[in-house]
């Protein structure tokens, strides 16, 4: 085993109160523009930048441009022409994909079983989201979301499609202006968190890790769910394959935590962490009652209209506490 940085931790707890505190409103358009010289090279180092994401967050304004250097769809070292050249270039490239699947469309729907039923898939869960505010007005426009989810499905052979994808690109369509910045931040999001959200390949080392994670820091907790016999913690793989969107009260808190998981602060795999800490909010009510994995899975569930902000600040506390301890090789090369 080995003890991780004192100064992790420190920095760990300080986020934490930063963000409860919320000694300073999110980063508007005026403070991010300072984080720049008047070429667009940055002035401010990329972990600077970082950790103020994680304890402040970003206003609306700038998300969407601020996003394109978390997600790697621009490079930290670029200037503001660079990026424009860059943005370009994603534009061509995603027209160039496009062309090309429709050249493939009819011999993939002929000869390709999955691809008809995942196209099948694809449009039945559009099908079902709400495409409108409370007020009436239009959020998304679904056949150009369609475009998107099928593309991606032919384009990316390791993600392809799982349900689930759909209400998550629906947000970045939300976020952006053209459906080629939709789909290229959908793809770099998926490369930045390594795939967490993916079912064959992240949602299970997710899984195991917060597994390991509860028997490590919570051995009661974790002798109780291992006495039910019934894998809870296994299924809560929705919260991952999700990336936890269903949790919050409204989308902002969502894109709140997906951009602390883009920043990789406080440390790598921090979403497991967050899951963590929503687990341990049914802890009590699960020992107390003695409640069965099903019951447990169904308060889980029941976890819903969270504030992403305190959700974040505990995470940073349990990842403080881990600091701490003597941590097992396992979960050191996990977070680290």
């Amino acid at each position: 085993m080995t003890t991780l940085s004192p100064e992790n931790s420190l920095s760990a707890k300080q986020s934490a109160s930063f963000i409860l505190a919320k000694r300073n409103p999110p980063i508007d358009k005026t403070e991010w523009d300072s984080f720049f010289d008047e070429n667009g090279h940055l002035a401010k180092s990329r972990d600077f930048i970082c950790v103020n994401i994680l304890e402040r967050g970003l206003h609306p304004f700038v998300r969407t441009e601020a996003w394109k250097l978390l997600t790697g769809y621009y490079s930290w070292q670029s200037s503001r022409d660079d990026r424009l050249m860059v943005d370009s270039k994603r534009r061509r490239n995603y027209e160039a994909l496009c062309k090309m699947y429709e050249k493939i469309q009819p011999l993939l729907e002929n000869l390709h079983q999955n691809f008809t039923e995942t196209q099948n898939n694809i449009a039945y869960d559009i099908q079902k989201l709400y495409d409108k505010d409370p007020l009436g007005n239009v959020l998304i426009d679904k056949k150009k979301l369609e475009k998107i989810l099928l593309l991606s499905y032919v384009c990316n052979t390791q993600a392809e499609y799982q349900q689930g994808f759909h209400e998550m690109v629906m947000l970045f369509q939300i976020m952006v202006e053209h459906d080629y910045e939709t789909f290229w931040l959908f793809q770099f999001f998926l490369q930045k968190t390594e795939h967490s959200c993916v079912i064959n390949i992240g949602v299970g080392k997710n899984l195991d890790m917060l597994s390991s994670l509860i028997t490590f820091l919570d051995p009661d907790f974790a002798e109780h769910l291992k006495g039910k016999g019934s894998g809870a913690v296994q299924f809560l793989f929705p919260w991952f394959c999700l990336c936890f969107q269903r949790a919050f009260k409204s989308f902002d808190d969502v894109w709140r935590l997906w951009e602390v998981l883009l920043t990789g602060k406080p440390c790598r795999n921090f979403q497991v962490l967050v899951a963590y800490s929503m687990l341990q909010m049914v802890r009590e009510q699960a020992l107390v009652e003695s409640m069965s994995g099903d019951a447990i899975l169904l308060a889980c569930n029941n976890l819903i209209d969270l504030d992403a902000d305190e959700l974040i600040s505990t995470a940073c506390l349990v990842y403080a506490e881990l600091m701490q301890k003597e941590v097992p090789q396992p979960l050191k090369d996990f977070f680290l």
